[in-house]
């Protein structure tokens, strides 16, 4: 929509098929981004995920909120089929403003309770292929196609180098982390002035969580009485706004290689989720005493 500050601005969201990939590019969207919606899941062929939810429905979303969804299905880990979206992106839209690597696809994967070596190695290495390698391909062949003043974001879970508890998630989820500093590094000096940074959620009430809980995103405050936890949830619109006001800061480059978080981009930028709340991650678990 013209007049909004994205409204020039040509995203792909690689993974926005639900949670946090679904809020950042209708909250794209919503500052007037045509979005580009890739994933495997799409209302034709669904992934092995086997959920409902679809690019195209994503797609919808961001078009209602004022932008322009295009959905395209993409298997991340096939490196023919990103090059295939990177020249259809380059000849419609002669490149990219904003780079979003959000694949994930490991819920089903991680050994919770299980040291590293009484894992499963084949579900370990998948976990490691969808959520970095994916990652690294993509950005493989999206970084040529990015235009002065672009944004990188890695989506990843957390803002700091703490065990996450698990041996295969943890090393996901920091590896996505160091990509996104590697990215900065890789790009020092380029006169594009391309920004990269990791950006977290904090405790993401995605569709998958609302299922785990057995609750809605009408009721989704029922779930406190099984983990207090989730009283500080966020939607993944809270994550998508945080990603919209970045990419719309053209000062954006101070953040240059850094690991942030909604929470933290809140206090940057002062916006609310959806239903009016600031949840603040980081400040709950101070509170705590944890380290996270």
């Amino acid at each position: 929509m013209p007049g909004l500050p994205l409204s020039h601005t040509v995203a792909l969201v690689a993974g926005a098929t639900r949670g946090a990939g679904r809020g950042i590019a209708v909250e794209l969207g919503a500052l007037g981004a045509t979005v580009i919606c890739t994933g495997r899941s799409s209302g034709t062929m669904p992934s092995d995920l086997n959920r409902a939810e679809t690019i195209e429905q994503t797609a919808e979303l961001v078009t209602a909120a004022g932008g322009r969804g295009v959905p395209i299905r993409c298997d991340h880990s096939d490196p023919p089929q990103v090059a295939g979206l990177m020249d259809r992106i380059q000849a419609e839209y002669g490149g990219l403003d904003i780079l979003v690597n959000d694949i994930w696809g490991g819920e089903k994967l991680s050994e919770w309770g299980k040291k590293f070596w009484e894992q499963d190695l084949d579900k370990g290495r998948t976990m490691l292929e969808r959520a970095i390698w994916t990652h690294v391909v993509t950005a493989h062949a999206a970084l040529p196609l990015l235009r002065p003043g672009a944004l990188i974001a890695e989506i990843t879970d957390g803002d700091s180098w703490v065990y996450r508890g698990n041996f295969f998630y943890d090393l996901a989820k920091t590896g996505v982390m160091r990509l996104a500093h590697n990215w900065a590094a890789e790009l020092a000096g380029d006169p594009r002035g391309i920004t990269s940074v990791s950006l977290t959620p904090g405790f993401l009430r995605s569709e998958e969580m609302l299922d785990h809980f057995g609750v809605s995103a009408e009721n989704w405050q029922d779930a406190a009485l099984q983990n207090p936890d989730f009283a500080e949830s966020e939607t993944p619109h809270f994550v998508g706004r945080a990603l919209a006001c970045l990419a719309a800061d053209p000062e954006k480059f101070r953040f240059n290689g850094k690991a942030l978080a909604s929470w933290t981009l809140m206090d940057e930028y002062g916006f609310s989720d959806v239903d009016g709340r600031q949840p603040h991650w980081g400040r709950w678990f101070a509170r705590r005493g944890d380290v996270s």
